[in-house]
């Protein structure tokens, strides 16, 4: 099953897929596509609530945090395709959170990749809970 979230580009036709990471799945969500998106704070979440008016928003948005609480999220976190944590676990708050919530999650997420940075905002990922392991993907168009 592909969930390809909430946004506007409908499926996308990808070729290669590069693995960028692996963490705890938060349920078995199947494979779910959005665009890659590094929130720090409030500021962030308002500033991503603000552009709602643009079409861009939350919708289709793979949020990517730090701090497993992350409480911050919870104005947006309905509207997520889906969010990674590089902290916590899958007991964590975020966790409980994106189970309860169905929004697809990948927990204490620790990057597989040595030789590159963190993906830009915006780029296409995937993340897929097909397997034992979460896995966090770049696509490429």
């Amino acid at each position: 099953m592909v969930l390809l979230g909430h946004h506007d580009y409908g499926p996308v036709s990808m070729g290669d897929t590069g693995e960028l990471g692996r963490g705890q799945k938060t349920y078995d969500f199947g494979t779910v596509r959005g665009r890659w998106l590094r929130l720090e704070g409030p500021e962030d979440v308002v500033a991503l609530m603000d552009a709602e008016d643009s079409d861009a928003g939350a919708q289709g948005v793979v949020a990517v945090v730090r701090d497993a609480g992350a409480t911050f999220l919870g104005p947006i976190f309905a509207d997520l395709a889906g969010v990674v944590c590089t902290g916590g676990t899958i007991r964590s708050h975020i966790g409980i959170i994106s189970r309860e919530y169905r929004i697809p999650g990948l927990i204490a997420m620790e990057f597989t990749i040595t030789d590159a940075s963190e993906p830009a905002d915006g780029t296409l990922v995937e993340m897929d809970a097909s397997g034992e392991d979460g896995v966090l993907r770049l696509l490429t168009p």
